[in-house]
C-alpha cells in the first residue's frame, strides 16, 4: 500500500507486454487522484487513441479500464462513460462531432440513461430534424464538469431514444448534491434539467438498448470493477510482505486467503479475455449479448465482494482507519459495484436462462 509505488497494468489475457504509454498513462492518473478536472482531460486525450468495443481491441480496452481503476477507482468512473460515449456515438454511425465541435472526441463527454421515480425526460421533434428536451435526468455523474452527454429520454409514441446534448448549452441546469458517502466523493451524482434544450438524435427509438454496445459498454464496467479488485488483492500481497519484512509471517489463514484471491482473479481475468475475443469474432453481437453481459458483470461483482471481504477480514480496522488511499478504494469501490442489481440481474438472467439462452 505504498502511495509512491510505480503503478502496474491489470493483464486481461492479452500475451503482448502492455505499451510503454500505458506505463506513464497510469503514473499520471496517479499524480491526478481526486483532482477532477485533471482526470477529465486524461479522459479526453485518452479517448483519442483507446480502443473501442468490437473492433478487434476490446481487451486492451477493458485493460486499459481495469489498470486505470486499479489506480484509483474514481479515476476509473471518470474514463469509462467517457469512453463508451464515444463508442455509442461511433457505433450510431454519424462521424459527426454532434453539439460539441468538429469531433466527438473535442469534449469530455458522459452517458446518462438512468431513470428516477418522479423523473422524466422528454424529448419532441424540433421540425429541423433535431429534437427538444425537456424535464429532468437523474444521476448523471460529473454533468457540471462535461461537454457532453449522450442520454436516453421518452418520446411520444411510448419508446425511448438516445440523444447528443450540450451540456453547457442554455436551458441545461445542473444540481449539486449533497453527497453524503465516503465513496466516489470527486463523483457526485446529481440531477440535470432541461427546459427546451436542442439535442441530436443518437440512431432511431429503441437502438440504444437495443445495439450490441450496450452490452459491451455493461461489460467494461465490469472491467472496472475487476481492476478495482486486483488493487485491493494487491493491497493485501503488499501488507503481508511488510509484515513479513518485520519478522510476522502470514498464518496459514492469510496465506489461504491470499491463494483463494490469486485463484478469483486468474478465473475472472481469463473469463474476460474469453469474452472480449469473442466480441471481436462477432459472436456477441445478437441476442445473447446482454445475456453475457449479465453473467460478466455478475461474476465479476461476486468476485470484488468476496476478495474485499477476504482482505478486510485479514487487516482488519487498522488501515481502514489510517490508511488514506486504501479506505478510498474500499470506499469507492463499495458504492461503485452498486451500479450492479444483484439479486435482480440474476432474476434477469434466469429468465433468459429459462428461455433457452445458455451453454450447458
Amino acid at each position: 500500500m505504498d502511495p509512491e509505488a510505480k503503478p502496474r497494468p491489470v493483464r486481461i489475457g492479452s500475451a503482448a507486454e502492455p505499451p510503454e504509454t500505458l506505463a506513464t498513462m497510469l503514473e499520471a492518473v496517479r499524480d491526478a487522484a481526486g483532482d477532477v478536472p485533471a482526470l477529465i482531460a486524461l479522459a479526453r486525450d485518452t479517448g483519442r487513441t483507446a480502443p473501442r468495443p468490437g473492433e478487434g481491441g476490446t481487451a486492451r480496452l477493458w485493460e486499459l479500464l481495469a489498470s486505470v481503476t486499479s489506480v484509483d477507482v474514481a479515476a476509473g468512473r471518470v474514463l469509462e462513460p467517457h469512453l463508451d460515449a464515444l463508442a455509442i456515438l461511433a457505433q450510431s454511425g454519424s462521424q459527426a462531432g454532434f453539439p460539441i465541435g468538429e469531433s466527438s472526441t473535442d469534449g469530455a463527454w458522459g452517458v446518462f440513461a438512468a431513470e428516477g421515480p418522479g423523473l422524466r425526460l422528454e424529448a419532441t421533434p424540433d421540425g429541423a430534424g433535431n429534437y427538444l428536451l425537456n424535464g429532468s435526468k437523474p444521476w448523471c455523474s460529473l454533468a457540471a464538469h462535461l461537454d457532453g452527454a449522450v442520454l436516453t429520454a421518452h418520446l411520444a409514441d411510448g419508446g425511448r431514444a438516445a440523444f447528443a446534448v450540450d451540456l453547457h448549452a442554455p436551458g441545461v441546469s445542473c444540481e449539486t448534491p449533497l453527497w453524503t458517502s465516503r465513496g466516489l466523493r470527486e463523483i457526485p451524482s446529481g440531477t440535470v434539467h432541461f427546459d427546451g434544450v436542442s439535442a441530436v438524435p443518437v440512431g432511431a427509438s429503441g437502438w440504444y438498448f437495443q445495439r450490441p454496445g450496450f452490452a459491451w459498454g455493461g461489460m467494461g464496467v465490469a472491467a472496472c470493477w475487476f481492476g478495482g479488485a486486483v488493487a485491493v488483492a494487491r493491497d493485501f500481497s503488499s501488507a503481508l510482505s511488510a509484515a513479513a519484512d518485520k519478522g510476522r509471517e502470514p498464518d496459514q489463514i492469510a496465506l489461504a486467503h491470499l491463494g483463494e484471491a490469486d485463484r478469483i482473479i486468474a478465473s475472472v481475468s481469463g473469463y474476460l479475455a474469453r469474452t472480449a475475443e469473442r466480441i471481436d469474432a462477432g459472436e456477441l453481437s445478437g441476442s445473447g449479448a446482454w445475456s453475457e453481459a449479465l453473467r460478466v458483470r455478475g461474476t465479476v461483482v461476486a468476485a470484488v465482494e468476496r476478495i474485499q471481504a477476504v482482505v478486510a477480514q485479514n487487516l482488519g480496522p487498522g488501515p481502514l482507519a489510517f490508511n488514506e488511499k486504501y479506505g478510498k478504494r474500499m470506499a469507492d469501490l463499495s458504492l461503485y459495484i452498486r451500479q450492479h442489481h444483484a439479486m435482480r440481474d440474476d432474476a434477469q438472467l434466469g429468465a433468459l436462462t429459462l428461455k433457452g439462452d445458455r451453454s450447458w
